[in-house]
């Protein structure tokens, strides 16, 4: 490796280290004044690298762009830090809520809440704020309502390249049926108990950690 390779290589983890979103080729390229091409190049082998050295740290590839994460084995590690240090969490409502979305997208509120068999809207807007899902412009229906998309940042949180790579719920509508359960089916939902609306003071306190967020 020359030089200039070493120094740009500094320069590529720089620039992944200080960012907060995934940063395309097209991006790197012009910062770094290269093409795109060897810009995707660089960033294949700062991600060998890293995995060479036992770094702490790897590239990935997800939502259009590269971004850095901690490393699979730190796992366990880091999530102690993070719940110690009582970031916000996601409560099981909000997970409920965000796995319809991103199965079933775009879908509107009434067909969420249609699903889960409870009141939706306080999760809906919780999780519009925490910017995992959007609307999607609106349904071709009476009263024209709002439907309801995940983010790029949904995919970038679960380092996720695309939808499609989303794991197949095949297994769980196998396992769900044994149990005489309908998730993520159309009309009323198997869950029986809780408030009528998820929209309660403690909606992102409570609840189980996620690591979505």
């Amino acid at each position: 490796m020359t030089d200039d390779d070493t120094a740009r290589t500094r320069a590529l983890e720089a620039l992944l280290f200080v960012s907060d979103e995934p940063l395309a080729d097209s991006v790197l390229a012009q910062a770094l004044d290269i093409d795109r091409r060897a810009a995707a190049a660089l960033c294949d082998r700062l991600q060998r690298e890293l995995e060479d050295r036992g770094s702490g740290l790897v590239l990935r590839n997800v939502a259009g762009g590269w971004r850095l994460y901690t490393h699979p084995d730190s796992a366990p590690v880091v999530e102690r830090f993070v719940l110690s240090s009582r970031q916000a969490r996601l409560t099981k409502a909000s997970l409920e809520t965000l796995a319809i979305v991103a199965y079933k997208q775009p879908v509107t509120r009434h067909q969420v809440s249609g699903i889960r068999g409870v009141n939706s809207d306080g999760v809906l807007r919780a999780l519009t704020d925490r910017g995992l899902i959007e609307e999607a412009g609106r349904e071709d229906a009476p009263g024209r309502p709002v439907l309801y998309a995940t983010t790029p940042g949904f995919l970038e949180r679960l380092g996720l390249p695309s939808l499609t790579s989303l794991p197949s719920l095949a297994p769980l509508l196998d396992l769900a049926s044994d149990e005489g359960e309908a998730p993520l089916e159309g009309g009323t939902g198997s869950r029986a108990t809780g408030p009528p609306d998820d929209e309660d003071p403690g909606d992102d306190e409570a609840g189980t950690a996620a690591a979505v967020d």
